[in-house]
């Protein structure tokens, strides 16, 4: 069955996708959240802020240039130039929606250092509350647009492309197996988030495991950076799946990374010591860790019992895991965080495929380059979800009149196997993590290969396969260390290769099919 809707779709229900939809109106557009609304999206779990030149003595063009170095030799300087210009209006927007940024008592907006940046330059909400903050606002302000028509429980599982345009999605029910729906529509907007969810150990949501970025590679559409995948360095060790989030602020603060021996060692990586870089950082933490010196994060000095009111999500996190930060270091472990790469997307957020915008994670814009700079992922959401609302809308007609579509589903349609995603997380995380060789990706390519020709097809799973196929074939091609990826068998960086990768699936999927070495 075909359904038919004026509407613009917007698959996914982070900020990057309700900010899109409140741009949009009041042009009709139907929202597709496989969870209650701001609920299961990673924007609601970012602890530490937007980044924003906005305190006295910054400015853009330091943001964008600490932007530049932290993307080692990879990022767009257009695209870093145009985000950090855009980055006050943002926060003065979410201010007015309702966002309860941190205020001094002079009424200025409370700025915390991150890794990386230069200066205190991300704006923050109840120390580490600011992704839960800005989507309730943004929740708000949507479910009281009569223009969006949120669909709550139902996930895009592919998209319809006709004569090589993309022309809509097929749908399911997220709760059960379905039979597929079509639904056409005049454009698709993809912001389904990231893929930390492939590895065993991540701080993504549990549904956050590639599928957006597997859905448009599997249409056809260019991916590019796939192989730059962040780990952030003090995921909480406690074995919580996924793991809750140390967040970055905290070091920020003053907080020390030590072993359990009571050992700092990130003075033997770099001079910014815990505030370098986050792939050095996590490195370093992983490195303690294969050597048996359990790393942990220190914030008994710097901040005593000031953690539990300053940073509850830290702290509720620690009581669950029976942790008194006040009294006790916080064991740490390198996690799956933020995906550089994505759906390549120019400066309007589309994407190679005509119909087809992308924004969020699910984006590769050329503004996170082989590193993400700290707090810039919320930001580079709210730019370019605003940017590809604006481009839709001008390539559209005027509104129009819009009823509400219903949306009925019929039995039939295959499950995921938890066993076999359980599979692919293990063979990631081992092979395609912090720590990269030729050898270690070859052989997750051939058990990726593996699981997709023995286990039963079901478009999700099939998403994540090919994810993890571009993610590793990536990874295998870029023979130098740069960023996020790191190749031990190649430790240096090329400068030959300081550029932006970009495959095809069918690309990825000819190299993973291989027989020898690559």
């Amino acid at each position: 069955m075909t359904l038919h809707t004026p509407r613009v779709i917007i698959i996914g229900a982070g900020l990057a996708a309700l900010s899109a939809a409140l741009r949009l109106a009041p042009r009709p557009v139907l929202l597709i959240s496989p969870e209650p609304l701001g609920a299961g999206a990673s924007s609601a779990w970012a602890q530490g802020g937007v980044a924003a030149a906005i305190g006295a003595g910054d400015s853009a063009e330091s943001h964008a240039a600490d932007t530049i170095r932290a993307g080692a030799g990879t990022v767009d300087p257009a695209v870093a130039a145009l985000v950090t210009q855009a980055a006050r209006g943002h926060i003065l927007d979410l201010t007015r929606l309702g966002t309860p940024f941190d205020r001094t008592a002079a009424g200025d907006y409370v700025l915390s250092r991150e890794a990386a940046h230069v200066c205190a330059r991300v704006v923050r909400v109840q120390g580490d509350q600011a992704g839960r903050e800005i989507m309730a606002a943004l929740v708000r302000a949507v479910r009281a647009t009569p223009s969006v028509q949120v669909v709550e429980g139902v996930m895009a599982s592919a998209l319809a492309v006709t004569s090589g345009r993309v022309s809509g999605v097929w749908l399911e029910r997220a709760d059960m197996p379905s039979a597929p729906l079509r639904v056409e529509a005049p454009a698709v907007l993809l912001a389904g988030g990231g893929s930390g969810g492939l590895y065993a150990v991540t701080t993504n949501p549990a549904r956050i495991r590639g599928q957006g970025i597997g859905m448009a590679a599997r249409a056809g559409a260019v991916i590019a950076d796939a192989e730059f995948v962040q780990f952030h360095p003090t995921a909480i060790a406690c074995g919580e799946d996924p793991a809750p989030l140390a967040t970055e602020a905290l070091r920020g603060e003053g907080a020390l990374l030590i072993n359990d021996r009571g050992a700092r060692f990130m003075l033997a990586h770099h001079p910014d010591a815990e505030l370098a870089p986050r792939d050095v950082v996590a490195r370093a933490i992983f490195a303690e860790s294969q050597a048996g010196r359990h790393p942990m994060l220190d914030t008994r000095a710097c901040l005593g019992d000031e953690i539990l009111s300053r940073f509850p999500a830290v702290a509720e996190a620690c009581a669950r895991a029976g942790i008194d930060p006040v009294t006790q270091p916080i064991p740490v472990a390198a996690a799956a965080h933020y995906h550089m790469g994505g759906v390549e997307a120019d400066l309007w957020g589309r994407a190679s495929l005509p119909g087809l915008w992308v924004c969020g994670e699910a984006a590769c814009t050329g503004l996170h380059g082989a590193n993400r700079l700290a707090s810039n992922g919320l930001l580079e959401a709210l730019v370019y979800a605003h940017r590809a609302a604006d481009d839709i809308a001008a390539r559209l007609p005027a509104s129009v009149e819009a009823p509400p579509l219903a949306l009925r589903f019929a039995q039939g349609g295959a499950g995921t196997d938890p066993a076999v995603v359980a599979q692919l997380r293990r063979v990631m995380t081992d092979h395609v993590g912090v720590l990269r060789d030729g050898a270690g990706l070859r052989r997750a390519l051939d058990r990726i290969a593996a699981l997709a020709a023995t286990a039963s097809a079901s478009a999700a799973l099939d998403n994540m396969l090919a994810t993890a196929t571009l993610i590793t074939s990536a990874a295998l091609l870029r023979r130098e260390s740069r960023g996020g990826h790191f190749r031990t068998d190649h430790p240096l960086a090329d400068p030959a290769q300081a550029q932006r990768s970009r495959l095809l699936l069918d690309q990825a999927e000819s190299l993973r099919d291989m027989k020898e070495p690559a």
